[in-house]
């Protein structure tokens, strides 16, 4: 008569397979066999492919789970992570003058534009030399500034933007070049 190893005092760690004339450890989801048959110990799962996760892997007791850098929220597939926009969410310490400009896992604080003289201001991006003052004979006519986002990544080369000289002034030429900002070479323009 077969004894049923098992249920007298189970001699595995997890869950003990009576056969005949023996028994069989097995392991619960997560946990692999050790060599001596009966112990079972944890599987590190994020050791066994780095697409797991899309930021870092976490091996917990017979599991794993995906964890997000701060300012990102993991998405419900519990893998990939999201950039949080503070901005939208209102959740950003700028002044009521500064503009809050979002960027990867965090945001930024922008200051509103200033026109150097002899510039003036004629809306919140825009500053133009009057064309009655002297001071004003060999400069660019407007100074419009933008702010974009660049994500890392991207195959170069690549279009990051456009400019288009307009006929609006008879006679007026135009000159686009880099003025600053370009000390490494990174950017060019045709």
């Amino acid at each position: 008569i077969d004894v049923n190893e098992c249920t007298n005092e189970n001699p595995c760690t997890q869950t003990c397979v009576n056969t005949y004339g023996s028994f069989l450890c097995r392991c619960e989801p997560g946990y692999e066999l050790e060599a001596d048959g009966v112990n079972c110990s944890d599987m590190d799962e994020c050791s066994f492919s780095e697409f797991l996760c899309q930021h870092e892997c976490v091996n917990a007791p017979g599991s794993y789970y995906c964890s997000c850098p701060s300012g990102y929220n993991l998405l419900d597939d519990s893998r990939s992570c999201q950039d949080i926009n503070e901005c939208e969410n209102r959740n950003f310490t700028c002044t009521p003058h500064q503009t809050c400009f979002n960027i990867p896992g965090e945001y930024k604080c922008l200051d509103p534009v200033r026109c150097e003289d002899p510039y003036i201001q004629i809306n919140e991006n825009r500053c133009m030399c009057p064309a009655e003052n002297p001071g004003c004979r060999d400069q660019p006519f407007t100074i419009l500034y933008r702010v974009m986002d660049m994500v890392s990544g991207r195959s170069v080369p690549s279009d990051i933007f456009q400019m288009q000289a307009t006929t609006r002034y008879p006679g007026a030429y135009y000159i686009f070049q880099i003025k600053s900002g370009n000390e490494g070479r990174e950017f060019y323009m045709r």
